[in-house]
Protein backbone atom coordinates (compact mmCIF):
# COMPACT_ATOMS: atom_id res chain seq x y z
CA UNK A 1 0.00 0.00 0.00
CA UNK A 2 1.19 3.47 -1.36
CA UNK A 3 2.23 5.27 1.81
CA UNK A 4 0.76 9.02 1.92
CA UNK A 5 2.83 11.81 4.03
CA UNK A 6 1.09 14.78 5.69
CA UNK A 7 1.92 17.73 7.70
CA UNK A 8 0.81 17.77 11.02
CA UNK A 9 2.76 20.48 12.83
CA UNK A 10 4.15 24.00 12.02
CA UNK A 11 6.82 26.19 13.33
CA UNK A 12 8.17 29.87 11.99
CA UNK A 13 10.22 32.33 13.38
CA UNK A 14 10.45 35.41 10.31
CA UNK A 15 10.99 38.75 10.11
CA UNK A 16 7.21 39.55 9.99
CA UNK A 17 6.16 37.12 12.58
CA UNK A 18 7.75 35.06 15.27
CA UNK A 19 4.72 32.05 16.12
CA UNK A 20 2.23 30.88 13.81
CA UNK A 21 -0.69 32.98 14.88
CA UNK A 22 1.38 36.04 14.42
CA UNK A 23 2.80 35.30 11.38
CA UNK A 24 -1.03 34.13 9.56
CA UNK A 25 -1.74 37.44 10.66
CA UNK A 26 1.13 39.17 8.74
CA UNK A 27 1.20 37.09 5.09
CA UNK A 28 -2.43 37.59 5.34
CA UNK A 29 -2.60 41.83 5.79
CA UNK A 30 0.88 42.16 3.88
CA UNK A 31 3.13 43.17 7.19
CA UNK A 32 6.32 43.94 6.13
CA UNK A 33 8.97 42.74 7.87
CA UNK A 34 12.19 44.46 6.50
CA UNK A 35 14.25 47.16 8.58
CA UNK A 36 16.73 49.83 8.56
CA UNK A 37 19.70 48.71 10.15
CA UNK A 38 21.91 52.22 11.39
CA UNK A 39 24.93 49.80 11.60
CA UNK A 40 25.11 48.74 7.77
CA UNK A 41 24.91 52.42 7.26
CA UNK A 42 28.01 52.69 9.32
CA UNK A 43 29.93 49.98 7.80
CA UNK A 44 29.27 51.51 4.16
CA UNK A 45 27.03 49.19 2.95
CA UNK A 46 24.99 50.00 -0.23
CA UNK A 47 21.98 48.20 1.15
CA UNK A 48 21.13 49.19 4.27
CA UNK A 49 18.26 46.99 4.71
CA UNK A 50 17.68 43.63 6.40
CA UNK A 51 14.87 41.18 7.38
CA UNK A 52 15.41 40.47 11.14
CA UNK A 53 12.88 38.53 13.62
CA UNK A 54 11.84 40.51 16.54
CA UNK A 55 13.17 37.50 18.89
CA UNK A 56 12.88 37.03 22.21
CA UNK A 57 15.82 34.40 22.51
CA UNK A 58 14.66 34.40 26.63
CA UNK A 59 11.53 32.28 25.03
CA UNK A 60 13.88 29.43 24.76
CA UNK A 61 13.99 29.38 28.54
CA UNK A 62 10.54 26.78 28.15
CA UNK A 63 12.79 24.61 26.05
CA UNK A 64 16.00 24.33 27.15
CA UNK A 65 17.93 23.15 30.76
CA UNK A 66 19.62 26.28 32.38
CA UNK A 67 23.07 25.12 31.63
CA UNK A 68 22.32 24.82 27.71
CA UNK A 69 20.25 28.14 27.48
CA UNK A 70 22.99 30.02 29.18
CA UNK A 71 25.86 27.95 26.58
CA UNK A 72 23.63 29.20 23.65
CA UNK A 73 23.06 32.43 24.83
CA UNK A 74 22.61 34.61 21.90
CA UNK A 75 23.48 31.71 19.01
CA UNK A 76 21.58 32.09 16.14
CA UNK A 77 20.64 28.47 16.49
CA UNK A 78 17.69 30.00 18.80
CA UNK A 79 15.88 30.38 15.90
CA UNK A 80 15.90 26.71 14.82
CA UNK A 81 15.38 25.61 17.71
CA UNK A 82 12.17 27.91 18.35
CA UNK A 83 10.42 26.83 15.08
CA UNK A 84 11.49 23.11 15.77
CA UNK A 85 9.58 22.96 18.95
CA UNK A 86 6.98 25.06 18.79
CA UNK A 87 6.23 22.69 14.92
CA UNK A 88 6.97 19.44 17.51
CA UNK A 89 4.29 20.88 20.33
CA UNK A 90 1.79 21.89 17.78
CA UNK A 91 1.90 18.39 16.09
CA UNK A 92 0.56 17.19 19.76
CA UNK A 93 3.86 15.77 21.16
CA UNK A 94 5.15 17.20 24.18
CA UNK A 95 8.93 17.90 25.49
CA UNK A 96 9.04 16.45 28.82
CA UNK A 97 10.01 12.68 27.77
CA UNK A 98 12.54 10.25 27.83
CA UNK A 99 11.28 8.18 25.53
CA UNK A 100 13.58 7.64 22.08
CA UNK A 101 11.66 8.18 19.08
CA UNK A 102 13.42 5.48 16.88
CA UNK A 103 10.89 6.15 13.98
CA UNK A 104 11.48 9.88 13.88
CA UNK A 105 14.14 12.26 12.45
CA UNK A 106 15.72 15.65 11.56
CA UNK A 107 16.46 16.90 8.23
CA UNK A 108 17.07 20.47 9.06
CA UNK A 109 19.30 22.70 6.94
CA UNK A 110 21.27 25.57 7.00
CA UNK A 111 24.59 27.16 4.83
CA UNK A 112 26.86 29.46 7.00
CA UNK A 113 27.72 28.92 10.46
CA UNK A 114 27.29 32.03 12.82
CA UNK A 115 29.94 34.27 11.43
CA UNK A 116 29.65 36.45 14.27
CA UNK A 117 30.20 33.87 16.76
CA UNK A 118 33.16 32.94 14.10
CA UNK A 119 34.49 36.13 14.36
CA UNK A 120 34.58 36.33 18.46
CA UNK A 121 36.55 33.35 18.47
CA UNK A 122 38.89 34.15 15.30
CA UNK A 123 39.89 37.30 17.86
CA UNK A 124 40.30 35.58 20.86
CA UNK A 125 42.39 33.37 19.22
CA UNK A 126 44.78 35.98 17.51
CA UNK A 127 44.84 37.99 21.30
CA UNK A 128 46.13 34.20 22.68
CA UNK A 129 42.78 33.76 24.87
CA UNK A 130 41.73 30.77 23.17
CA UNK A 131 40.72 29.68 27.23
CA UNK A 132 38.30 32.36 27.61
CA UNK A 133 36.03 31.12 24.77
CA UNK A 134 34.08 28.65 26.50
CA UNK A 135 33.12 25.09 26.44
CA UNK A 136 30.45 25.65 24.02
CA UNK A 137 31.30 27.44 20.95
CA UNK A 138 31.98 24.67 18.71
CA UNK A 139 28.25 23.87 19.10
CA UNK A 140 27.92 27.06 17.80
CA UNK A 141 30.38 26.65 14.98
CA UNK A 142 29.59 23.59 13.40
CA UNK A 143 26.79 23.42 10.36
CA UNK A 144 25.51 20.97 11.81
CA UNK A 145 24.68 22.61 15.73
CA UNK A 146 21.17 23.46 14.67
CA UNK A 147 20.10 19.48 13.87
CA UNK A 148 22.19 18.27 16.86
CA UNK A 149 20.40 20.55 18.90
CA UNK A 150 16.63 20.15 17.40
CA UNK A 151 17.30 16.60 17.29
CA UNK A 152 19.13 16.34 20.76
CA UNK A 153 15.41 18.22 22.64
CA UNK A 154 12.71 15.88 20.75
CA UNK A 155 14.76 12.85 21.66
CA UNK A 156 14.79 11.93 17.51
CA UNK A 157 16.60 8.66 16.76
CA UNK A 158 15.81 7.72 13.05
CA UNK A 159 18.08 9.47 10.09
CA UNK A 160 19.53 12.96 11.71
CA UNK A 161 21.03 15.23 8.65
CA UNK A 162 21.85 18.95 8.15
CA UNK A 163 21.74 19.28 4.34
CA UNK A 164 22.91 22.47 2.54
CA UNK A 165 22.17 23.61 -0.86
CA UNK A 166 22.10 27.49 -0.47
CA UNK A 167 18.80 29.26 -1.59
CA UNK A 168 17.24 25.87 -2.33
CA UNK A 169 18.06 24.22 1.32
CA UNK A 170 15.00 24.52 2.95
CA UNK A 171 12.93 22.88 0.13
CA UNK A 172 15.36 20.51 -0.01
CA UNK A 173 14.84 19.67 3.27
CA UNK A 174 11.16 19.23 3.33
CA UNK A 175 11.90 16.84 0.29
CA UNK A 176 14.19 14.66 1.54
CA UNK A 177 12.20 13.89 5.08
CA UNK A 178 9.19 13.12 2.90
CA UNK A 179 11.12 10.51 0.24
CA UNK A 180 12.47 9.22 3.84
CA UNK A 181 8.70 8.55 4.43
CA UNK A 182 7.53 7.44 1.48
CA UNK A 183 10.32 5.09 1.44
CA UNK A 184 9.44 3.54 4.92
CA UNK A 185 12.62 4.21 6.51
CA UNK A 186 11.03 6.90 8.72
CA UNK A 187 7.74 7.30 10.14
CA UNK A 188 7.75 10.71 11.02
CA UNK A 189 10.68 13.74 10.56
CA UNK A 190 11.39 16.73 11.52
CA UNK A 191 12.16 19.10 8.74
CA UNK A 192 13.35 22.82 7.47
CA UNK A 193 16.23 25.29 7.93
CA UNK A 194 17.52 28.30 9.34
CA UNK A 195 19.28 30.98 8.52
CA UNK A 196 21.37 34.00 10.30
CA UNK A 197 22.09 37.05 7.75
CA UNK A 198 25.23 38.82 10.12
CA UNK A 199 27.04 41.20 8.76
CA UNK A 200 30.03 39.33 7.05
CA UNK A 201 27.33 37.38 5.05
CA UNK A 202 25.76 40.40 4.23
CA UNK A 203 28.20 42.27 3.13
CA UNK A 204 29.81 39.80 0.93
CA UNK A 205 26.43 39.98 -1.00
CA UNK A 206 26.55 43.64 -0.93
CA UNK A 207 29.59 43.47 -2.81
CA UNK A 208 28.19 41.43 -5.63
CA UNK A 209 25.57 44.03 -5.96
CA UNK A 210 22.88 42.25 -5.81
CA UNK A 211 21.26 43.72 -3.32
CA UNK A 212 18.20 46.63 -3.02
CA UNK A 213 20.05 49.99 -2.81
CA UNK A 214 17.30 52.21 -3.65
CA UNK A 215 15.30 51.99 -0.13
CA UNK A 216 17.49 52.60 2.47
CA UNK A 217 14.96 55.36 3.38
CA UNK A 218 11.70 53.67 3.14
CA UNK A 219 12.87 49.69 3.91
CA UNK A 220 9.25 48.08 3.85
CA UNK A 221 9.36 49.05 0.05
CA UNK A 222 12.55 47.84 -0.88
CA UNK A 223 12.24 44.23 -1.69
CA UNK A 224 9.68 44.33 -5.00
CA UNK A 225 9.76 40.59 -6.67
CA UNK A 226 8.23 40.77 -10.19
CA UNK A 227 8.08 44.62 -10.24
CA UNK A 228 9.58 47.07 -12.72
CA UNK A 229 11.03 48.78 -10.38
CA UNK A 230 13.14 45.55 -8.43
CA UNK A 231 16.54 46.42 -7.69
CA UNK A 232 17.54 43.51 -6.16
CA UNK A 233 17.05 41.27 -2.96
CA UNK A 234 17.23 42.02 0.45
CA UNK A 235 18.69 39.59 2.82
CA UNK A 236 16.43 38.16 6.29
CA UNK A 237 16.99 35.75 8.92
CA UNK A 238 14.67 32.69 10.56
CA UNK A 239 13.55 29.47 10.86
CA UNK A 240 10.82 27.46 9.50
CA UNK A 241 9.92 23.98 10.72
CA UNK A 242 7.87 21.25 9.81
CA UNK A 243 6.62 17.81 10.92
CA UNK A 244 5.46 15.98 8.73
CA UNK A 245 4.62 11.86 9.07
CA UNK A 246 2.91 8.85 7.24
CA UNK A 247 -0.84 9.25 7.28
CA UNK A 248 -1.32 6.20 8.75
CA UNK A 249 0.76 7.09 11.82
CA UNK A 250 -1.04 10.46 12.15
CA UNK A 251 -4.70 9.12 12.05
CA UNK A 252 -3.68 6.70 15.20
CA UNK A 253 -2.62 8.87 17.44
CA UNK A 254 -5.62 11.27 16.29
CA UNK A 255 -3.02 14.10 14.99
CA UNK A 256 -4.91 16.97 13.32
CA UNK A 257 -3.83 17.49 9.34
CA UNK A 258 -2.79 20.87 8.10
CA UNK A 259 -2.23 19.62 4.33
CA UNK A 260 -1.00 16.63 1.98
CA UNK A 261 2.68 16.22 0.29
CA UNK A 262 2.18 15.14 -3.04
CA UNK A 263 5.77 14.86 -4.19
CA UNK A 264 8.94 16.84 -5.36
CA UNK A 265 12.22 16.85 -6.92
CA UNK A 266 15.26 18.24 -6.69
CA UNK A 267 18.21 18.41 -9.51
CA UNK A 268 20.58 20.58 -10.86
CA UNK A 269 21.34 21.99 -14.33
CA UNK A 270 24.67 21.51 -14.46
CA UNK A 271 25.73 24.72 -14.79
CA UNK A 272 25.66 24.67 -18.33
CA UNK A 273 23.63 26.20 -21.37
CA UNK A 274 22.75 29.33 -19.30
CA UNK A 275 23.27 28.02 -15.74
CA UNK A 276 26.41 29.00 -13.83
CA UNK A 277 27.31 29.11 -9.81
CA UNK A 278 25.26 32.01 -9.54
CA UNK A 279 22.43 31.58 -12.43
CA UNK A 280 20.34 28.53 -12.85
CA UNK A 281 19.87 26.49 -16.53
CA UNK A 282 16.18 27.30 -17.75
CA UNK A 283 15.74 23.42 -18.23
CA UNK A 284 17.41 22.27 -15.40
CA UNK A 285 14.04 24.10 -13.41
CA UNK A 286 11.67 23.23 -15.80
CA UNK A 287 13.09 19.74 -15.63
CA UNK A 288 12.45 19.40 -11.64
CA UNK A 289 9.12 21.43 -11.61
CA UNK A 290 8.08 18.69 -14.45
CA UNK A 291 9.40 16.10 -12.38
CA UNK A 292 7.66 17.29 -9.06
CA UNK A 293 4.29 17.18 -10.91
CA UNK A 294 5.14 14.10 -12.64
CA UNK A 295 6.23 12.10 -8.81
CA UNK A 296 2.69 13.86 -7.48
CA UNK A 297 0.84 12.51 -10.29
CA UNK A 298 -0.82 15.37 -10.95
CA UNK A 299 -0.88 17.64 -14.10
CA UNK A 300 0.52 21.03 -14.62
CA UNK A 301 -3.39 22.30 -15.30
CA UNK A 302 -4.05 21.09 -11.75
CA UNK A 303 -2.10 23.83 -9.81
CA UNK A 304 -3.67 26.66 -8.36
CA UNK A 305 -1.02 28.31 -6.38
CA UNK A 306 2.51 29.07 -7.39
CA UNK A 307 4.50 30.42 -4.59
CA UNK A 308 7.64 31.16 -6.49
CA UNK A 309 11.27 31.89 -5.28
CA UNK A 310 11.00 35.38 -7.09
CA UNK A 311 14.01 37.45 -5.26
CA UNK A 312 13.33 40.99 -7.05
CA UNK A 313 16.17 40.54 -9.04
CA UNK A 314 16.44 40.20 -12.95
CA UNK A 315 15.84 36.66 -12.88
CA UNK A 316 12.10 37.05 -12.15
CA UNK A 317 10.99 37.08 -15.25
CA UNK A 318 13.00 34.29 -16.95
CA UNK A 319 11.01 32.02 -13.74
CA UNK A 320 8.22 32.77 -14.93
CA UNK A 321 8.94 31.90 -18.04
CA UNK A 322 10.06 28.64 -16.61
CA UNK A 323 6.74 27.94 -14.60
CA UNK A 324 4.94 28.77 -18.15
CA UNK A 325 7.04 26.62 -20.23
CA UNK A 326 6.96 23.74 -17.40
CA UNK A 327 3.02 24.29 -16.26
CA UNK A 328 2.07 24.94 -20.32
CA UNK A 329 -0.04 27.53 -19.19
CA UNK A 330 -0.01 31.55 -20.17
CA UNK A 331 -1.93 34.78 -19.51
CA UNK A 332 -5.42 34.19 -18.69
CA UNK A 333 -4.95 30.30 -18.05
CA UNK A 334 -1.55 31.33 -15.84
CA UNK A 335 -1.95 30.18 -12.18
CA UNK A 336 -2.07 32.75 -9.01
CA UNK A 337 1.87 33.57 -8.63
CA UNK A 338 2.87 35.12 -4.98
CA UNK A 339 6.18 35.57 -3.19
CA UNK A 340 6.68 35.83 0.22
CA UNK A 341 9.70 37.56 -0.51
CA UNK A 342 7.86 40.57 -0.61
CA UNK A 343 7.22 41.00 3.06
CA UNK A 344 10.38 39.07 4.62
CA UNK A 345 13.17 39.31 1.83
CA UNK A 346 15.21 36.66 0.93
CA UNK A 347 16.30 34.37 3.79
CA UNK A 348 18.86 32.07 2.07
CA UNK A 349 19.22 28.83 3.57
CA UNK A 350 15.66 29.62 5.73
CA UNK A 351 13.31 30.67 2.44
CA UNK A 352 12.12 27.46 1.88
CA UNK A 353 11.39 26.20 4.49
CA UNK A 354 9.26 29.57 6.01
CA UNK A 355 7.71 30.01 2.66
CA UNK A 356 6.75 26.22 2.88
CA UNK A 357 5.25 27.45 6.32
CA UNK A 358 3.00 29.73 4.49
CA UNK A 359 2.13 27.68 1.34
CA UNK A 360 0.72 25.40 3.94
CA UNK A 361 -1.14 28.14 6.14
CA UNK A 362 -2.96 29.43 2.53
CA UNK A 363 -4.14 26.25 1.59
CA UNK A 364 -5.49 25.30 5.17
CA UNK A 365 -7.20 28.70 5.64
CA UNK A 366 -8.20 29.02 1.59
CA UNK A 367 -6.49 32.24 0.76
CA UNK A 368 -3.60 33.92 -1.46
CA UNK A 369 -1.17 36.43 0.37
CA UNK A 370 -0.70 39.85 -1.43
CA UNK A 371 2.35 40.51 -3.06
CA UNK A 372 3.11 44.00 -1.73
CA UNK A 373 4.91 46.43 -3.80
CA UNK A 374 3.89 45.12 -6.79
CA UNK A 375 2.41 48.61 -7.38
CA UNK A 376 4.05 48.51 -11.47
CA UNK A 377 4.82 44.71 -12.50
CA UNK A 378 7.26 43.99 -15.00
CA UNK A 379 5.99 44.30 -18.51
CA UNK A 380 7.66 40.86 -19.56
CA UNK A 381 5.88 39.46 -16.35
CA UNK A 382 2.70 40.81 -17.36
CA UNK A 383 2.97 39.26 -20.83
CA UNK A 384 3.42 35.98 -19.60
CA UNK A 385 1.20 35.68 -16.45
CA UNK A 386 -1.64 38.20 -17.18
CA UNK A 387 -2.43 41.13 -14.56
CA UNK A 388 -4.91 38.73 -12.55
CA UNK A 389 -2.64 35.94 -11.59
CA UNK A 390 -0.20 38.89 -9.56
CA UNK A 391 -2.11 39.67 -6.57
CA UNK A 392 -1.66 42.78 -4.34
CA UNK A 393 -4.96 42.05 -2.17
CA UNK A 394 -5.47 39.50 0.16
CA UNK A 395 -7.57 37.04 -2.31
CA UNK A 396 -9.63 34.50 -0.37
CA UNK A 397 -9.52 31.21 -2.48
CA UNK A 398 -9.71 27.89 -2.26
CA UNK A 399 -6.30 25.86 -2.80
CA UNK A 400 -6.61 22.95 -3.68
CA UNK A 401 -2.98 22.07 -5.45
CA UNK A 402 -0.20 24.68 -4.48
CA UNK A 403 3.17 24.44 -6.23
CA UNK A 404 6.95 25.56 -4.25
CA UNK A 405 10.13 26.54 -5.71
CA UNK A 406 13.13 27.53 -4.84
CA UNK A 407 16.86 27.78 -6.71
CA UNK A 408 20.45 28.32 -5.01
CA UNK A 409 23.66 29.02 -5.95
CA UNK A 410 25.56 26.21 -7.54
CA UNK A 411 22.41 25.28 -10.25
CA UNK A 412 20.10 23.11 -7.63
CA UNK A 413 16.96 23.31 -8.00
CA UNK A 414 14.04 22.24 -5.51
CA UNK A 415 10.12 22.31 -6.20
CA UNK A 416 7.43 20.34 -3.95
CA UNK A 417 3.99 19.67 -4.59
CA UNK A 418 1.58 20.45 -1.59
CA UNK A 419 -2.21 19.80 -1.40
CA UNK A 420 -5.26 19.75 0.23
CA UNK A 421 -5.74 16.91 2.84
CA UNK A 422 -8.77 14.34 1.44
Amino acid sequence: MERRVVVTGLGVVSPNGVGVPAFLNAIQNGVSGLKFMPRYKELNFNCQVCGVPEFDFSDLQNYLSEVTYYGLKGSTIGYAIKAAADAWIDAGNTLDTDEIHWNTGCVFGNSVADTEAMKRVIDLVDEKQARKLGSRVVEQLMNSGATAYVSGLLSLGNRIITNSAACATGSQAVLMGYEYIKQGAADRMVVGSNEYIGPYVFGSFDSMRVLARKFNDTPERASRPMSATANGFVPGSGAGALVIEELEFALKRGAKIYAEILGGDTNSGGQKAGGSMTAPNPQGIQRCIKTALQNAKISGEEVDLICGHLTATMADKLEIENWATALGRRREDFPVVNSLKSMIGHCLSAAGSIEIVAVILQIMHGFVHPNINLEDPSPEILDLAGEKALPTQLIHKDINIAAKANFGFGDVNACMIFSKFK
